[in-house]
């Protein structure tokens, strides 16, 4: 097996500031973005140069020979990331598995308006256009080449308790 790798930095929020009656505010307790989504794909190398040219995820790896991906990390410039790789017909299926173009993905941006800029320049084809949310998001929709949903938007989620 051969590994195609590269490796850039990311960054993601992590100071804490302390209102003024000493406790974190509601943006310090918010978790930055942990979960790794995992997706299979026919064509997996051109889903990555898809994933890279139109939205900004930045290859981390990809591991793999010839047109097969085994595994591939792509980070996500304000925090997180994908895992994803080659759908392998004849392959046993994983129990509960899903085949490729059935994901759907939230991904947090401060950028929503030039992501979405840039998605359509690259040709992604948009499902719903940048659209102000009742919860106070900006977020659009668009789909990749093989079918899955990509939602990018400023909502962080709630933050902790306490």
């Amino acid at each position: 097996m051969t590994a195609d790798s590269t490796t850039a930095g990311s960054t993601t929020a992590g100071s804490t500031t302390e209102s003024p009656a000493g406790s974190a505010t509601r943006a310090d307790r918010t978790p930055p973005p942990q979960v790794w989504p995992c997706l299979r794909a026919t064509d997996a190398r051109a889903l990555i140069r898809f994933l890279v040219d139109a939205f900004g995820f930045v290859e981390v790896a990809a591991y793999g020979e010839g047109d097969v991906v085994a595994h591939a990390e792509l980070s996500w410039p304000e925090g997180g990331g994908v895992m994803l790789g080659s759908d392998r017909p004849g392959e046993q299926p994983r129990p509960g598995s899903w085949g490729p173009g059935s994901s759907c993905c939230y991904v947090v941006s401060d950028h929503v308006d030039e992501l979405h800029e840039r998605a359509v320049a690259a040709g992604a084809r948009i499902l719903v256009p940048p659209t102000d949310t009742d919860y106070g998001s900006r977020d659009f929709t668009a789909a990749d080449p093989e079918g899955n949903q990509w939602a990018f938007g400023t909502y962080r989620g709630e933050p902790h308790p306490g």
